[in-house]
């Protein structure tokens, strides 16, 4: 009876592989966050290509605690660029985990965006200490992603506050 459990165990960790294995393509890139402000803020963005297209974008960030979200957007243009268009509205980071995963298809604008499309943009990534108010300025993280990377490879000193 023991041994049929095992086996069945077996055949579902398969199945379970095989289906995390036909929902992603194998094409991915990561970027390394920066930290934007005085807090000690680092960690990883990932951008995982899915078989319909779509891009899998998963944050996870160290030197986060307490219940507040912090909201991410993905800007069109370089970090440093001041007032860079909010091209979407992100998964806000959990600070309890450090971790947020949007699942993105299109822009702000409903235009459509696929991976291969996402990964040629001039854009960044910026997470903010809060949504409103003076935390609102506050970036905590960010990267260029796409073409941006090579204008900017050290824009530390250099993250521009959003609109």
């Amino acid at each position: 009876m023991r041994r049929w459990g095992l086996i069945l165990l077996l055949i579902v960790a398969c199945e379970e592989k095989t289906i995390q294995e036909e929902v992603f393509t194998g094409n991915e890139v990561v970027y390394n966050l920066q930290a934007g402000s005085a807090y000690t803020i680092s960690g990883l963005l990932t951008l995982k290509e899915k078989t319909d297209g779509s891009t899998l974008v998963s944050i996870v960030l160290d030197g986060t605690e307490g219940d507040v979200q912090h909201p991410v957007h993905l800007h069109m243009g370089d970090l440093g660029e001041a007032d860079a268009a909010i091209a979407a509205l992100l998964t806000p980071v959990d600070a309890k985990t450090g971790k947020s995963e949007t699942i993105l298809k299109q822009l702000a604008d409903e235009s459509a965006v696929t991976y291969t499309e996402l990964v040629q943009l001039s854009a960044s990534i910026k997470i903010h200490l809060a949504e409103a108010g003076a935390g609102r300025d506050v970036i905590l993280a960010g990267s260029n992603i796409g073409t941006a990377v090579s204008s900017n490879m050290n824009a530390r000193l250099g993250i521009a506050v959003c609109k």
